[in-house]
């Protein structure tokens, strides 16, 4: 494993402000830090993305494949639910990516339960908070 893109979806650059009691107080930048030196220790080039915007994660998916990236984790936030065009750009790149929830979803409100992504995902890791990044990083990084 030579390259993962790690992409967090919307209201995830408020992470360790917005509901830390749901959430936890880890910021954003906690998390790429800690990956970063996960991936580093494996050898392996971190790449971190995150963006508010639909379209803006669907092109950085498609830039994905012209790096060559080996593997995603994605966080795609309220998107899991709603996007059709994410899961889209997934099925046009063929790069295996797993996909990852801080928050159990079956546990929230009845309309997080649908993911347009679950079943075309390598996995799924949901309601580990932050370790849920660590656990996808450490699969692709020893297992692939």
């Amino acid at each position: 494993m030579n390259t993962i893109l790690l992409i967090n979806g919307p209201n995830l650059n408020l992470l360790g402000t917005r509901e830390p009691e749901k959430y936890g107080s880890a910021t954003l930048k906690d998390v790429e830090d800690a990956m970063q030196e996960q991936c580093e220790s494996h050898g392996a080039k971190l790449l971190c993305f995150q963006s508010n915007s639909e379209g803006a994660i669907v092109d950085r998916i498609h830039q994905a494949k012209t790096e060559n990236v080996d593997a995603i984790i994605i966080n795609p936030g309220a998107y899991t639910h709603t996007s059709i065009a994410i899961r889209d750009a997934f099925l046009s790149v063929s790069i295996p990516f797993i996909e990852v929830h801080l928050t159990n979803i079956f546990a929230r409100e009845a309309f997080r339960h649908h993911s347009y992504l679950s079943d075309i995902a390598k996995g799924c890791i949901i309601g580990l908070g932050v370790d849920g990044y660590r656990l996808a990083a450490e699969f692709f990084l020893t297992r692939q």
